[in-house]
């Protein structure tokens, strides 16, 4: 037997691997799912999304969680694009490829994997204690932008660099200035990959507990928000509160919760799909 013939089995033992893996995770989560939904499913009504949390099973509602989601995913999505676009567009386009600039890439990319709860002892300090925001919407949002700028930096900077150099070029051949070039060619070229990268980021963050929960949010809030300095509770907060009661029928409360959950992030996923699906169509190199 040739060492071609023995790297051809290896190959097709790792990939007969790769799918029994991908198999038993689909297994699992088809299993979780389905779980979920048979507990929950039945307490899902307009009263379960329109009503204020209660002490009562029966008539404890996910109105203050799903608000307070919404004022997050809007507050953090305001802050974190503009900064990490900006930031993107600056270290590949107009940063010199320097030691400093090759040692904040590296740190850029570690710091998409640092635990999430480490970003919330930070926005602990510095937004609630520094800035005295306390366990405000604001606070909640900034800290979430932290979190989630490592990977709106990453993604834009991948999809900058997949726009070829001739539509630059072209761009400069008119007499179009370095500015002019990405802001009216590379930003529109790569758009696509960009608010799928931000979109997926944002997914991420709908689903953050732990750094909220640092920060100060609370587990039972009787209102909804109002303005970006209210307090807050988020839908995980509010599903990790009804897990730890004794009591089943708050464990179907947050089976409820839970799939309210994965719709939203599910309707964000799919729209970065089709956005990156729709970008691939639209531009051809």
């Amino acid at each position: 037997m040739t060492n071609s013939d023995i790297n051809r089995y290896k190959d097709k033992a790792f990939q007969i691997f790769g799918i029994f893996c991908t198999l038993i995770g689909l297994v699992v989560l088809a299993v979780f799912l389905i779980d979920i939904a048979i507990d929950g499913i039945s307490r899902i009504d307009w009263d379960f999304l329109t009503s204020l949390p209660s002490r009562r099973a029966s008539s404890a509602g996910i109105y203050t969680a799903w608000a307070g989601t919404l004022w997050i995913l809007v507050l953090t999505a305001v802050i974190a694009f503009p900064l990490g676009v900006g930031a993107a567009v600056y270290l590949e386009e107009y940063s010199r490829k320097t030691k400093l600039a090759n040692f904040l890439e590296i740190n850029i990319a570690n710091l998409a994997g640092v635990p999430s709860i480490i970003y919330g002892l930070l926005g602990l300090e510095i937004f609630v204690r520094q800035m005295r925001l306390g366990g405000s919407l604001l606070a909640g949002a900034l800290t979430l932008s932290l979190l989630i700028l490592p990977i709106i930096i990453v993604t834009t900077r991948e999809s900058i660099k997949a726009v070829p150099r001739s539509v630059r070029d072209g761009s400069y051949a008119l007499g179009a200035s370095k500015w002019q070039t990405i802001w009216n060619q590379v930003l529109p070229a790569s758009f696509g990959g960009i608010l799928t990268g931000i979109i997926l980021a944002l997914s991420r963050a709908v689903g953050e507990a732990a750094p909220l929960i640092v920060i100060g949010a609370l587990a039972y809030v009787p209102f909804a928000p109002t303005t970006p300095l209210d307090e807050f509770t988020v839908l995980p907060i509010q599903i990790f509160n009804w897990t730890s009661r004794p009591q089943e029928a708050f464990l179907t409360n947050a089976a409820g919760a839970i799939i309210v959950l994965l719709c939203i992030t599910f309707l964000l996923n799919g729209i970065a799909v089709y956005l990156r699906l729709r970008q691939q169509k639209k531009v051809k190199w």
